[in-house]
């Protein structure tokens, strides 16, 4: 999956996941590099490389939201690129992200019909299917580490700070600088976000909530001790682009 500020791989052995991992998007020049000897970047634990050839039957199932990468990857051998028109879900409009759809779908088929699915990533986004797989809509707001970003750059006085530094929720009235950005942004997020989920279960009170995206942990974990009595609706899970990408591959495979 090619996001906006990195790739995400994931390694499927007979249909179940091997191992994910990120790297950084790749130049041109390390494209021709690795297409050489058809090999994948390598996640920080392998020991050896992933290789794409004939002699082994891989297959590299892509799909993107940055149309540059995406046509430096489409230059490799046995690539094959999922798009909107592939995805089984009724409703869906033209500039739908493809990562939204993709999670939404792999939710869907792993935790069952309607659902939403919040993905706390570079933005947050919030998209939700009802039982029939008809796109019921959905949100987009800045993700925490484009919030502190933006009032690090585009102000006199405040200081940039990383989303790391929230490793307890900070006294909501603070009295410096730094633990009164914490409090801004991630108590305004998670109120933000329990009151679309709230929505959400008034139209779909059977409904599970997906949590995934880089931040997922992070922001589950607040909102579990905010709101506890939402522990039973929330679900985590990092790879649901990726349950979405198998979805689709194994119907489109021939």
């Amino acid at each position: 999956m090619i996001g906006n500020s990195r790739l995400h791989w994931a390694l499927f052995v007979d249909n179940d996941l091997n191992s994910a991992w990120d790297t950084a998007h790749l130049s041109e020049f390390d494209m021709q590099r690795l297409a050489k000897t058809n090999t994948l970047p390598l996640s920080p634990s392998s020991s050896r490389p992933i290789f794409l050839s004939s002699n082994f039957p891989m297959t590299l199932v892509l799909a993107s939201v940055v149309p540059n990468q995406t046509k430096l990857w489409q230059t490799y051998p046995n690539a094959r690129l999922i798009t909107l028109n592939h995805i089984p879900v009724k409703g869906m409009y033209r500039t739908l992200g493809i990562d939204r759809a993709l999670a939404l779908y792999g939710a869907g088929k792993t935790y069952g019909f309607p659902i939403l699915v919040i993905d706390a990533g570079t933005a947050v986004t919030f998209t939700g299917i009802d039982a029939n797989k008809r796109l019921v809509g959905g949100a987009i707001l800045p993700g925490l580490s484009l919030q502190f970003t933006s009032l690090g750059q585009n102000t006199g006085q405040l200081p940039l700070l990383e989303t790391n530094v929230i490793t307890a929720l900070p006294p909501r009235f603070a009295i410096n600088t730094n633990e009164a950005i914490q409090s801004g942004i991630i108590y305004s997020l998670l109120a933000g976000i329990k009151d679309f989920i709230d929505n959400w279960l008034s139209l779909f009170p059977e409904s599970k909530i997906a949590i995934t995206g880089g931040d997922s942990n992070l922001l589950k974990t607040h909102l579990q001790t905010q709101f506890p009595e939402l522990e039973e609706k929330l679900v985590l899970e990092k790879n649901l682009i990726f349950w979405g990408m198998r979805e689709i591959f194994m119907v489109n495979r021939q």
